[in-house]
């Protein structure tokens, strides 16, 4: 019986240690991995922003020109998301959001819009959703050219009527059997726009200047 106890105690001895050596392990690979993890997701965000926008569109550095705003109806998020502002020879080139479509068949899909000054769309990509493979996720550029026919609309063109899918008598292409997931993208894409053309002045005022009501419904 005695021996048995002693089994025991040392079994759980040996498997508290392996736990702590496991934790420890764990804990120092995540330390010695999270620079280089952090530098490859800006990595892919860079590559993604200059998909949008090409590096000659502008000469200011996208990550260092940036504005946070909280608009949880325009903008789909319910924290503030980055917008990414594009200049040349320090005038507006383009604002890159970091817009989200909640109402995906999975749930959110994360989207970087890019606006010209102009208010036509530089270009919409993925950068991150949970929809159907096969299915939804045509919404990726390398699983079709769907997400490119965004390139160059604005609100006028197509008219208010058009920026829905086919099926909701708008101008957009659905997928088979995944309507939910390209109505959701456009709707979010719209949305933007709208919010552009009603902020562009805050949106590129200078972020240590402080912003007034005529600017943020300007």
């Amino acid at each position: 019986m005695k021996a048995l106890m002693r089994n025991m105690i040392i079994s759980a001895l040996l498997l508290g240690l392996f736990a702590v050596a496991g934790t420890a392990i764990v804990s120092l690979t995540f330390d010695l991995t999270r620079d280089t993890i952090a530098d490859m997701e800006r990595e892919y965000l860079l590559n993604s922003l200059h998909i949008i926008l090409a590096e000659n569109e502008h000469d200011n550095d996208l990550f260092s020109d940036t504005r946070q705003l909280l608009a949880p109806q325009q903008l789909g998020s319910k924290k503030p998301i980055t917008v990414y502002r594009a200049r040349k020879a320090g005038k507006p080139v383009a604002a890159v959001f970091s817009s989200v479509a909640p109402d995906g068949y999975n749930g959110d899909i994360h989207l970087l819009v890019g606006v010209y000054a102009d208010g036509s769309l530089a270009g919409v990509r993925v950068l991150k959703h949970l929809e159907t493979p096969g299915l939804g996720d045509r919404i990726e550029a390398d699983r079709s050219d769907w997400i490119l026919g965004f390139d160059g609309l604005t609100l006028r063109h197509p008219d208010n009527k058009g920026w829905a899918v086919k099926k909701d008598g708008g101008s957009f292409d659905q997928f088979t059997g995944a309507t939910i997931t390209p109505r959701a993208v456009v709707k979010a894409v719209h949305k933007t726009l709208l919010y552009f053309q009603q902020n562009r002045q805050m949106i590129f005022a200078p972020t240590e200047q402080p912003i007034t009501q005529e600017q943020v419904h300007g």
